[in-house]
């Protein structure tokens, strides 16, 4: 049998394993599902109580994951909708919808009535019709204790100009999932991926779907060529002339009872349209193989559209599975993929103009003063990796690994020859405001500038949710800026065993939103702060003194700005020296 043969019939033997495991988890799930949606209709009994349209002032949504976060096609706005919050016991779901208007630096929370069930973990999309439209799929509900799933297959429009919500029902989309991706492809909405999760079994998807924006009806494609594996969370992002490139993402497999093992996929795809315009367009797969430097592997990034003809990573995580433990490597770096070039470059930091020029100065000063030509030693090639140790109270320590562009590290990174010298005073030293290391953080690009919000970070068994907003002009990349910082008093830890007596009392409460809980907590934790075994945590606060305890972080950092050739004595000197700064600084 030749190889095109033998390829046929692997692709044939992997579908029909997978229609199996499909129906195999549908019955499971069937159950669990029932279960859910009594709950789902109790909430949407309360939702239909809205009868009309409210628009009103208010503080920063509450810290939350999986929502999704888009820019309006026509307005100076973002818009933000559901969500879900675990603060240690229950797992809390929204459906409330957060509109930020970026000129004012303030939100508003937008009731509109009859809106989608609660869920997290779907995909959004905006098209410039009609005023513009915010188009969601599918994602999930959990129950309160985080241990049973249902997953939606809905399809719903929000129709901006008018701030009414519409349910559009259309035979032959995909099934129930989360985790997949979306993206508005000419006047098509075109889905990849997922996953559909019960208590005991999983699966992972790699089809493709395309919703039709005019005649509004869904069509499953068959590209022709060898696509991806099924997986969940990778990047998705349509190019102008219509194709979608797929990047990365996650999947498990199943290797033996109660044991599953992680993948983090590292390839990446072209899914081409050929005869477009033509009654029927036809798709094919091919694999991509990019130059340039490319992100390390990890999962729980962020994807947008930038400017340029490109697209961007920012964060994630990378976990170090054991046998009995999982550690994670969060990130907050950002790559992008040039895709007319085929591409990937880090991103340099510049930093502000006048930071520049005093750093210029002050090495020229030093220079002179002691009679050397050149001071600072050969810049790293490539991206720098800075390894940090953050110690938690219970002694558990976590390795944050950042990766920053070097100084004057790969020049593919730079499309700009005429600001070499810039880019060459940016890098590490330029950063003064960052995003703390995250996954799953909500982005969006508006007019050039990309804006972070929330995501999460770990610290042992602690989940720190995140509700802080940073942004930065993609044009300029010369510093972060910070709108919005986090207030500790909003996040709460509650450990396990607590929850046992009070489930049964706060299952509603729970996946409603948990807002008067919210309040009860803060006051509790004012009343027995001196009780509480896991403090409020504020990302940068927190992260800034446990790596100022850890020695081994501030030699880390004077290493790869010294180099290896450097003495060891001289790096501890420097080492103390920095340290000592931030310790300053701090005050």
């Amino acid at each position: 049998m030749g190889k095109k043969g033998k390829r046929d019939k692997k692709g044939k033997g992997a579908e029909k394993t997978l229609a199996k495991m499909e129906k195999k988890v549908s019955r499971r799930a069937k159950k669990e599902e029932e279960d859910l949606e009594a709950l789902i209709a109790e909430f949407q009994s309360l939702d239909a109580k809205k009868t009309q349209v409210i628009e009103s002032s208010c503080p920063p949504p509450s810290p939350r994951l999986n929502c999704s976060l888009c820019a309006h096609p026509e307005r100076d706005e973002l818009i933000l909708f559901g969500g879900e919050y675990f603060n240690g016991q229950k797992t809390f779901l929204y459906n409330d919808l957060y509109i930020y208007h970026i000129r004012k630096n303030s939100w508003a929370k937008l009731d509109i009535p009859n809106p989608p069930p609660r869920r997290c973990a779907h995909q959004a999309a905006v098209v410039p019709t009609a005023g513009g439209q915010l188009w969601i799929f599918g994602g999930e509900f959990a129950s309160p204790n985080g241990e049973q799933f249902y997953h939606y297959k809905d399809l719903w429009v929000l129709h901006l100009a008018t701030k009414t919500w519409e349910q559009i029902k259309a035979p032959g989309g995909p099934s129930g999932r989360s985790g997949h991706r979306m993206v508005a492809c000419k006047r098509q909405l075109i889905i990849f991926g997922g996953f559909h999760e019960s208590a005991r079994d999983f699966i992972y998807y790699n089809d493709v779907y395309a919703f039709n924006l005019d005649s509004f009806t869904w069509s499953k494609l068959a590209p022709a060529g060898m696509g991806p594996a099924p997986r969940s969370g990778c990047q998705m992002t349509p190019t102008p002339e219509g194709n979608i490139i797929i990047y990365g993402g996650y999947s498990k497999q199943r290797i033996k009872k109660d044991v599953d093992k992680g993948t983090l996929h590292t390839d990446m795809f072209l899914l081409k349209a050929e005869g477009a315009g033509k009654e029927e367009d036809r798709w094919s797969w091919s694999r991509l193989s990019p130059s340039g430097v490319k992100p390390p592997p990890r999962s729980g990034f962020s994807v947008a559209a930038a400017p340029n003809n490109r697209c961007l990573l920012f964060g994630g995580v990378h976990d170090e599975e054991e046998e009995e433990s999982l550690e994670g490597d969060f990130f907050n770096d950002i790559y992008f993929y040039d895709m007319g070039k085929n591409r990937w470059f880090p991103a340099q930091l510049k930093g502000p103009k006048s930071e520049r020029r005093k750093r210029r100065r002050g090495r020229q000063a030093e220079a002179e003063a002691a009679g050397e030509e050149q001071l600072q030693p050969p810049p790293p090639q490539g991206p720098l990796e800075i390894v940090r140790e953050v110690v938690a109270e219970d002694g558990t320590i976590m390795t944050i690994k950042q990766t920053i562009s070097g100084a004057a590290g790969d020049k593919s990174g730079s499309e700009d020859e005429d600001e070499d010298e810039d880019e060459e005073e940016g890098g590490a030293l330029g950063q003064a405001v960052e995003p703390c290391p995250r996954s799953s953080a909500m982005v969006a690009v508006k007019h050039g500038v990309l804006y972070v919000y929330g995501g999460m970070f770990e610290v042992g068994d602690r989940q720190v949710t995140l509700s802080d907003l940073h942004c930065i002009d993609l044009h300029r990349m010369d510093q972060w800026k910070v709108l919005q910082e986090m207030d500790p008093k909003t996040q709460e830890w509650l450990e396990e065993s607590e929850s046992d007596e009070e489930e049964e009392d706060d299952d509603v409460e729970g996946a409603e939103g948990g807002e008067e809980e919210d309040e009860s907590s803060e006051e509790e934790s004012e009343d027995e702060e001196g009780e509480q075994q896991h403090p409020a945590v504020q990302p940068g606060e927190a992260q800034a003194q446990y790596l100022a305890r850890t020695e081994q972080y501030w030699l880390r950092l004077a290493r790869s700005h010294m180099g290896p050739e450097a003495k060891d004595k001289k790096v501890l000197k420097v080492a103390h020296a920095m340290a000592k700064t931030f310790h300053e600084d701090s005050i």
